[in-house]
């Protein structure tokens, strides 16, 4: 074990005094510096690096390169001064519960389904591990109870320093080779892992140990999970949320769920009510146009792009027009939303042509394009009536 590295001596340390050994300006304006004996935890494993303050100036982030701890400074320390270190502590607390509840989880994975941990992220918002094979919602919901069973009995977490020869007789969870001395963190019944991170002295300490979803990943899964105070924090928050949510709906807690789907399918019928009655409206302003082979450009006010949409195939469907262009404002000066439609000509040709003169995006089929032009009406009817004065 480093005697430099005070973090792994007694990952409890909050302050500490050192001398510091270098100071160079790094190439973003931040000073980097070492220090002959540190408490902040260096970016790896997985683990953020830990936060705080030298001497009063924050300390943005701390990484590792070989056998060197840099320290990023907002501002300078002269190499030779005498000083104090202090450590975010909710942050290296934080991160010492989610990193151990990691563990306890990912080796009760490896216990019982033999898969790897073969990706591990501590983010702002949530933790993420993901494992190289299968696991269903009810054999996730086993293995949370068994890893809080852990936690309840507080078992204490062991940090071993074991020797070449004691290494060959240790069965335990490692990404990569590893040579040198290995660091090994045990968790009686729960894990047994090479790792270089901190991590709480007992199981108890973790405080809880919640997943929060699984998806599937490159043919595993990745499962999201948050630990402890960050845990606790979660919940409040998703209570609040849900707690909001049953003002809106005029509903119990209980029964937001029901409310929400009730909710849901009366949007779908009004959403379907809705299209009936565009529908019927389309068909009206259609009749008004008669069927012709010269193009045919619209222009209607308020229509979402399903509403173009509609509109410009009921169109050129019943041969109002070779080429038909609806068109709608969308409540910016000299910005239209557009649908062309025909069953003679590419509009994805038409559409690059106009999207060229009109400084438009979108495209689409041979038989419809659908986007957006920033011009003035004045000049998308001169466009198109010069586009397609050949059909």
């Amino acid at each position: 074990m480093d005697q430099n590295r005070l973090y792994y001596q007694t990952p409890y340390v909050r302050t500490f005094r050192c001398t510091v050994a270098s100071c160079e300006e790094s190439k973003k304006g931040t000073w980097l510096v070492t220090l002959d004996q540190t408490g902040f935890y260096p970016e790896g494993g997985g683990q953020p690096s830990d936060t705080g303050t030298l001497n009063g100036i924050p300390v943005l982030h701390v990484q590792e390169k070989g056998s060197q701890i840099f320290h990023e400074l907002e501002s300078p320390l002269e190499p030779g001064t005498q000083a104090e270190g202090i450590l975010d502590w909710q942050r290296r607390y934080d991160n010492m519960q989610q990193h151990t509840g990691e563990h306890i989880l990912s080796g009760l994975v490896h216990k019982h389904f033999g898969y790897d941990n073969v990706g591990f992220h501590m983010g702002s918002d949530e933790v993420t591990v993901d494992f190289n094979g299968p696991l269903s919602p009810d054999e996730l919901d086993c293995l949370e109870d068994e890893a809080n069973q852990l936690i309840y009995e507080n078992r204490r977490v062991k940090v071993l320093y074991p020797t070449e020869e004691e290494l060959k007789e240790i069965d335990y969870r490692s990404k990569k080779e590893l040579s040198g001395q290995v660091r090994i963190v045990e968790i009686p019944g729960g894990d047994i892992c090479a790792c270089c991170g901190t991590h709480v002295e007992t199981t108890g300490e973790v405080g809880i140990i919640k997943i929060r979803s699984m998806i599937h990943y490159k043919g595993g899964v990745r499962v999201s999970m948050l630990c402890g105070r960050r845990a606790l924090l979660d919940y409040r928050q998703r209570l609040k949320d849900e707690a909001a949510v049953s003002v809106l709906l005029s509903a119990k807690l209980d029964l937001v769920p029901e409310a929400v789907e009730k909710l849901k399918n009366e949007s779908q019928e009004k959403g379907a009510l809705i299209g009936r009655l565009y529908q019927s409206l389309f068909e009206q302003k259609a009749a008004r146009y008669p069927e012709s082979s010269r193009p045919l450009l619209v222009f209607e006010e308020e229509l979402a792009p399903v509403q173009l949409r509609q509109l410009a195939t009921l169109l050129y469907e019943q041969k109002k027009g070779s080429i038909v262009g609806v068109l709608s404002g969308n409540g910016k000066k000299d910005e239209y939303q557009y649908a062309l439609g025909s069953s003679s000509a590419d509009m994805r040709a038409f559409s690059k042509a106009m999207n060229r003169r009109l400084h438009g995006r979108g495209g689409g089929s041979s038989l419809m394009a659908q986007g957006t032009f920033q011009a003035a009406r004045e000049e998308i009817e001169t466009a198109f009536r010069e586009e397609t004065k050949n059909d």
